[in-house]
């Protein structure tokens, strides 16, 4: 059989003494100034240790377009859709006419 002992206040609260956020520590850039983790490429300009690691602006134009043509991708295909359920109504009416007459 297990002995329960119950923990008063201060030894709880000893214990939980290490659960409390740290505030990461930050690096400034030497090439743009902004702040980054230490011994990491900076996020802004993409420069490590005084030279460039990763050309981040030929990257973030090469996104810009991927989504620009995914926006018009699915513009032409939400037209498509319309034109095709505008031929189906026309193509309908004159029937309901037909049977009308």
């Amino acid at each position: 059989m297990v002995i329960r002992m119950r923990h008063n206040r201060s030894q709880t609260k000893q214990r939980r003494s290490h659960h409390a956020l740290k505030t990461p520590v930050m690096a400034v850039c030497a090439n743009c100034g902004a702040h980054h983790r230490p011994h990491h490429m900076c996020l802004e300009c993409g420069f490590y240790k005084g030279r460039q690691v990763m050309d981040l602006k030929a990257k973030k134009e090469a996104r810009e377009a991927r989504m620009q043509a995914k926006r018009e991708a699915i513009r032409g295909e939400e037209q498509a859709i319309d034109q095709s359920e505008a031929e189906t109504v026309s193509a309908a009416e004159p029937q309901e006419e037909k049977d009308s007459k």
